[in-house]
């Protein structure tokens, strides 16, 4: 079969597997939060790309784990990930009006109920890595914990507040999205992995390399997305980077330089898996995939 198509249909099954278990979680409780579920549901189910799942589906079969346990791990990276879009979004932060092709939760729901339903994916989140059995509990909770918080994810998001109007140089733009971005994709192959067998020191630190290299790649293709995009073709506001005067690797570097800083991490990432041979099969098939994506 030819490994595009062999790719697609993998993908395509997981990313189906974890909206079902997305969905699942999701059901609402038909009391008084009613409204606030269907907020979650909104700001969860039914679109997105699943990178961060698909990571996490992948980091498992490097590590011969079973997917039923993997599912935990790709949900919670998931409902982090949602709940992140959903407070970026707020007026406070990035005041966006769509996302994922559709009005962002705040519009659609208002302030409150939409600053409620990150706070609750959060949370859900924690909840959705404990409900399959892990080997190292305490070490998944505090991986997932520490990519979210001021570490990761929030740090990078005050770094990026912090640098409104002002421009970032190239290495504190690096940091910030080594944060921001790299962390949650980091946590998603690093919580894939933790469900299978242990890890020598030696694939962990190839591993480690991999998802940091991958996780600067993703946003770096995505300042290259803000230029050459178009919102009906990323799903969200395009240009706004350069509308808000951000700091990017676009208008830090220029756009050459910034496809070829997407080709280096690339090569970065793949040779960081030539040591696990073909177990890391759909590592590798994600890393052109983020590479080469256009929305």
């Amino acid at each position: 079969m030819n490994p595009d198509v062999a790719f697609a249909i993998w993908s395509g099954e997981r990313a189906r597997r974890v909206e079902s278990v997305l969905d699942e979680m999701l059901a609402p409780a038909g009391d008084s939060a009613q409204r606030l579920h269907e907020a979650m549901r909104y700001a969860v189910l039914g679109g997105g790309k699943r990178v961060r799942a698909l990571l996490a589906y992948a980091g498992g079969e490097l590590a011969a784990a079973d997917p039923d346990v993997v599912d935990g791990a790709a949900a919670a990276v998931e409902l982090i990930h949602a709940y992140s879009l959903v407070h970026d979004d707020l007026p406070c932060m990035d005041n966006d009006v769509l996302r994922r092709g559709k009005p962002t939760c705040h519009v659609a729901y208002s302030e409150p109920i939409a600053l409620l339903a990150g706070d609750a994916l959060q949370s859900l989140a924690f909840e959705a890595l404990a409900s399959r059995p892990m080997r190292d509990p305490s070490s998944q909770f505090a991986l997932l914990a520490r990519a979210a918080g001021a570490r990761g994810m929030a740090g990078g998001q005050m770094i990026d507040l912090a640098a409104a109007g002002a421009q970032l140089e190239l290495a504190e733009l690096e940091r910030m999205h080594r944060l921001k971005t790299g962390a949650l994709i980091w946590a998603a192959v690093r919580l894939g992995a933790a469900c299978g067998r242990p890890l020598t020191a030696g694939e962990n630190e190839a591993l480690d390399r991999y998802a940091s290299a991958i996780g600067l790649g993703f946003q770096v293709v995505d300042d290259v997305l803000d230029v050459e995009g178009t919102a009906q073709s990323l799903g969200k506001t395009a240009g706004k980077d350069a509308v808000q005067r951000k700091s990017t690797y676009v208008s830090l570097s220029g756009l050459a330089a910034a496809k070829e800083r997407i080709e280096a991490l690339r090569a970065e990432a793949r040779a960081a898996l030539v040591a696990f041979g073909p177990v890391a099969r759909r590592l590798l098939e994600i890393t052109d995939w983020i590479a080469a994506r256009r929305h």
